[in-house]
């Protein structure tokens, strides 16, 4: 198992309990394929740039153990959700 760490910026546009439910998902999806060590919220901020005419967007950093083929599938996932800006995965 290696340690990885993920970062996902969320949608704002769709309120509070939107990206709370993209959260728990993503959370839940990472506990069912290794060890979550801890969850960042960083919360709502400001865009460097426009993405899909959204300026704000609401970061969450999750810090996990897991086997090397689960990142590619976090990915994936991520990238066919709704509600996802962006995603980044990096091993530590």
């Amino acid at each position: 198992m290696s340690k990885y760490e993920a970062v996902l910026v969320l949608s704002v546009k769709n309120g509070d309990e939107a990206t709370q439910s993209l959260q728990e998902k993503f959370k839940a999806l990472i506990e069912a394929n290794g060890t979550l060590e801890s969850v960042d919220e960083w919360g709502k901020r400001k865009l460097a740039y426009e993405i899909d005419d959204e300026t704000e967007g609401h970061y969450v950093i999750f810090n996990f153990d897991s086997e090397p083929a689960f990142p590619a599938e976090f990915e994936r996932v991520a990238g066919i959700t709704d509600g996802v800006l962006r995603t980044l995965v990096v091993k530590n």
